[in-house]
């Protein structure tokens, strides 16, 4: 039994299934694809369930992997001891009603103790206590003593979940030796963790119906399960994960950034468990395509990576980090996944812009928990409210479980159905304002269509032959449709596309004669192509030969902008990175909308740069070809396929010059028919995604007058004659309003202080210090913090208090002088309780503060009240 590194393990694993006549089948992503039941892959069959329930056909019986795995349900133990992790790999070998128990049984002891040498007397096997032929076959077939396979009963050794296939477990554990604790029986052994499970064969060889009933299955299935990570734990000698050697490497890099070592510290070990794992798991999300977010899948990564975060300042790293760890993180793993190393840019970008975007706000919001659990010990209390835990989470994004895990480390419980219950009020509101604002839609592809599946003619045709299938009007099937009414209509072909991959939908009529049908819209439902339509003119019926024409001029408007989002994502890349990739779309007749994954404002000069490349591939008049090919020709192709989008054995590839992307669109011929193209916008409409909006063919000519027009009604404007002055009179006329507004700033400043000079003289004094407050109109901010310093600069003791009213707006500036201060006066606290009057807020430090004025019409009230606040603060 010789020392074996993880990735040798992986690969020695691998090979010798596929010496058993196995597929090598690649890791599957971590995003679970057509299986809505997982948030994400956890095991190595749960991107097979689609074969052993019959849902699909495996590209062999014989099927083996590894898979990457995420489970976060113990995540808040990773870190406090070295046996839990939220990553790791699962090594597993699949029959689909080929072999079972004794290949699977024969090939699990070769490979442990023939290619691994594992001494066979170092293994033990364990059985469902009723499996006699799994017994026979380790104990006549492999030679294992009848001592050393244990009978367990159904809570060790039969796997089942809910109803379906399910089947008795062997489980082949190894023993790790004395160091690890005294061997008095394989119970007692196990419990001590001197004795592990390894590898579980599951035998699915029954169907459950849920209710205790098992029926025996025709072709049963072999599922086996061997943790990678575990396995060379076994084969280096090491006690736990975080000690195997690719894991190792990950924590030493965390280590020097902390200047720290493992094993040395009890606390700072386990901030290094927690980020050496974290970071593991985020760098495989990322790579799948997950992005940070507040929901599903996208929590899960902002957790664990604000999780890791916190831990390295635990550590002292005050500086970014993360996004340098991961850099060994696809070092260690670029050999089986070397898509990570192609994406090290992207990951490494996405890392660190959520790492920074937590560093802003950590320290606040760890700074309003130590008060908010400051204030419960003062009181004696152990319980934060879930109004404090939702405010940290809304105002500084601080996530619950981190404030869960700050208090428990303070013996203090936190209010998590509260919580809840305000997180779902706000979702709820949220959600309202959403539907509000995107009203509803009478149509939808909730219908389930009783005929064979819609074909598209539409790559080719404006326009086909069809028969009517089916109608439906408000949900329910009906055989005549009439003027006035509307309907869903299904066709046996059709040439209008649904709305799909950001591509919206096509209109045009049906028609049989005279009678015709205005389609709205076209959606998906289950391979239908579902025409929302308004009968227009006499009436439809079911079983009827019609016409179904799209409109063409709006099609080509489309096409135009689908194949212009093409080799915008191509010019995207060029001028920025290999780090973009489109994270949604929408192209209509009207505007192509391109959201990408980046993390600052575009400038000027990269518009222009990809304005220019996308023209220029336009001007060149380049050829588009569409066509059809295996997923694994596509990909060696360097074809650019959506993050997380299922895709199936055959796709359809678009390619215009060096742009190649799997689609399923309409799309242009040649280039040259896109005729010009121009950015409108660029914004942020995410963390980390940002939107431009463009215009193609005639909408650039239209977008070009609109400027024209612009231009000439602003020189109309300023009496100018020729519009090419436009800039240097619009300069000149900027410039003149400036100095204008320099000069009514200065008189201003000039009448407040001629208005300070009077506060002073006779001014009510409180106990030795002198209050003064003053209303003044037309002041900006600035103007008041002059006025305001002015008085700092004074002798004695003076509390002064000035609000400025500029238009609808208005601000409050307290001002305390040196001697105010030691008598306890408190600027900050002060215009935080006159604003407040008026429903306004602000603070600040106690010589000077500032704070917004919320109603206009109440700031006397507030100044009257200014006194008798002032006094509160006086010694």
């Amino acid at each position: 039994m010789q020392w074996t590194g993880l990735n040798d393990l992986r690969e020695k694993y691998l090979s010798f299934f596929e010496s058993k006549n196995h597929t090598r089948m690649a890791s599957a992503s971590l995003v679970p694809q057509g299986d809505k039941s997982l948030l994400l892959i956890n095991s190595g069959m749960a991107p097979l369930k689609k074969y052993f329930l019959g849902q699909a056909v495996p590209p062999n019986k014989r099927v083996t992997t590894c898979q990457k795995c995420i489970r976060t349900p113990d995540i808040e133990s990773v870190g406090k001891t070295a046996r839990h992790g939220t990553y790791f790999e699962m090594l597993g070998n699949f029959s689909f009603g080929d072999y079972f128990k004794t290949e699977a049984i024969e090939w699990a002891w070769e490979f442990l103790t023939k290619t691994l040498e594992i001494p066979a007397d170092r293994l033990w096997i364990t059985i469902f206590e009723s499996d006699d032929e799994a017994e026979q076959i380790w104990e006549n077939h492999i030679g294992i003593p009848h001592e050393r396979i244990i009978r367990l009963g159904k809570k060790d050794n039969f796997w089942e979940h809910g109803s379906g296939p399910c089947g008795p477990c062997s489980e082949i554990h190894f023993d790790r030796g004395e160091a690890y604790g005294p061997f008095e029986n394989f119970e007692q052994a196990s419990d001590c963790d001197r004795v592990i499970e390894i590898w579980n064969l599951v035998f699915s060889q029954f169907d459950s119906d849920g209710n205790g009933n098992y029926t025996e299955m025709k072709n049963k299935n072999i599922d086996t399960g061997m943790g990678l990570e575990r396995l060379a734990c076994a084969m280096q000698g090491v006690d736990n994960i975080f000690e195997v050697d690719t894991v190792q490497n990950i924590m030493k890099h965390i280590s020097q950034f902390a200047g720290v070592s493992y094993k040395t510290d009890a606390k700072s070990d386990v901030s290094l468990r927690v980020i050496t794992d974290h970071i593991r798991s985020t760098t495989f999300m990322v790579g799948d395509g997950i992005m940070p977010s507040n929901e599903g899948r996208g929590y899960v990564l902002r957790r664990l990576l604000r999780r890791a975060a916190r831990h390295g300042r635990l550590l002292g790293i005050t500086k970014p980090f993360l996004c340098e760890v991961c850099d060994t993180v696809i070092n260690e793993n670029a050999s089986a996944y070397p898509e990570l190393a192609e994406k090290r840019d992207y990951i490494k970008k996405i890392i660190s812009v959520e790492e920074e975007a937590f560093a802003k706000t950590v320290d606040k919001g760890t700074e309003m928990l130590n008060g908010f659990m400051d204030d419960l010990a003062k009181n004696g209390k152990t319980v934060l409210s879930g109004d404090d835990a939702f405010k940290l989470s809304d105002t500084y994004g601080f996530p619950i479980d981190l404030t869960i895990e700050i208090c428990e480390e303070k013996g203090i419980t936190v209010d998590v159905d509260r919580f809840k219950e305000l997180a779902q009020e706000q979702r709820a509101k949220a959600k309202a304002d959403h539907l509000a604002k995107a009203g509803s839609s009478w149509a939808d592809n909730s219908i389930k269509v009783e005929a064979p599946a819609t074909v598209f003619t539409g790559y080719t045709d404006f326009s086909a032959d069809a028969e009517i299938l089916a109608i439906y009007k408000d949900g329910a099937e009906i055989e005549n449709a009439v003027e006035g009414e509307n309907v869903v209509i299904v066709l046996d072909k059709t040439p209008f596309y649904a709305e799909s991959g950001g591509q919206v939908g096509d209109t045009g009529t049906i028609r049989i004669g005279e009678n015709i049908a205005a389609v709205a819209d076209t959606i998906k439902s289950e391979g239908h192509f579902l025409h929302i339509a308004e009968i227009v003119q006499g009436c439809l019926t079911k079983g009827s030969k019609v016409q179904a024409e799209i409109d063409k001029e709006r099609r080509l408007s489309i096409m135009r902008n689908h194949t212009t989002a093409h080799l915008l994502q191509y010019a995207l890349r060029e001028v920025l990175g290999d780090h973009v990739h489109q994270a949604g779309q929408l192209v209509n007749d009207k505007a192509c909308r391109f959201d990408f994954n980046h993390f600052s404002a575009m400038t000027d000069e990269e518009i222009a740069r990809v304005e220019q490349i996308v023209n220029a591939e336009i001007m060149a008049s380049l050829p588009v070809t569409m066509e059809e090919m295996a997923i694994d020709e596509a990909r060696k192709l360097g074809a650019m396929a959506l993050f997380g989008e299922k895709y199936g054995d055959t796709v359809r590839v678009v390619t215009a010059d060096k742009s190649v992307e799997f689609c399923g669109g309409t799309h242009v011929s040649n280039t040259s028919q896109i005729g010009l193209f121009k950015i409108v916008s660029e914004s942020s409409v995410a963390s980390g995604v940002r939107r431009i909006e463009a215009a193609t063919g005639m909408g650039v000519l239209a977008i070009l007058n609109g400027y024209k027009e612009a231009i000439e009604k602003s020189a109309k404007a300023i009496k100018l004659a020729n519009v090419n002055e436009l800039p240097e009179k619009c300069a000149a006329m900027f410039a003149d309003s400036k100095e204008k507004d320099r000069q009514i700033e200065s008189l201003s400043q000039q009448i407040a202080n001629v208005k300070m000079a009077g506060l002073f003289d006779g001014a009510e004094e409180i106990r030795g210090v002198k209050v003064v407050s003053a209303m003044m109109t037309g002041t900006s901010p600035d103007a008041l913090r002059k006025l305001g310093d002015s008085v700092k600069d004074k002798e004695g003791d003076i509390i002064a208090l000035f609000a400025g009213i500029d238009g609808d707006k208005g601000t409050f500036y307290c001002v305390c002088t040196p001697g105010a201060v030691k008598r306890g006066a408190n600027a900050g606290k002060i215009v935080q309780r006159v604003s407040a009057i008026t429903g306004g807020k602000g603070g600040g430090r106690p010589d000077s503060a500032m704070a917004g004025v919320g109603k206009t019409y109440m700031v006397d009230e507030a100044l009257m009240g200014f006194r008798s606040i002032a006094d509160e603060f006086i010694g």
